[in-house]
């Protein structure tokens, strides 16, 4: 069964424009690897910090969406711990989309009431 994640991981400001893209591309190579699916990839950027992380007060920001087996998402992190370029990760699990039954609903027609005057 597939479950649904977040990950943003945060890579230091000064690594290359190629690096930051083979990371992303192991991260899809994980996922896929282990029967899962990159949904959405979305690079926002080099933006500042809110406080410093391993002395750097910029990051270049990354947010994966994933839908994938429990093991493929330990897979990204264990990828992400491991590679020095990263400086923070975070993996989050979204809920499960709730099912909403529809109910019957008689045919009643909204019509103004007349007024007697």
């Amino acid at each position: 069964m597939n479950n649904n994640y977040e990950v943003v991981f945060i890579v230091r400001p000064d690594v290359a424009d190629d690096a930051i893209k083979g990371i992303i591309q192991k991260v899809k190579e994980a996922v896929e690897g282990l029967s899962g699916r990159v949904n959405r990839v979305d690079e926002w950027g080099k933006r500042k910090m809110a406080f410093q992380i391993k002395k750097y007060s910029e990051g270049y920001y990354i947010f994966v969406d994933i839908s994938s087996p429990p093991p493929a998402s330990k897979e990204v992190e264990r990828i992400l711990r491991l590679n020095e370029d990263v400086i923070r990760y975070q993996t989050v699990k979204k809920p499960a989309a709730k099912v909403v039954k529809e109910t019957k609903k008689e045919n009643k027609t909204s019509q103004p009431k007349e007024i007697s005057q």
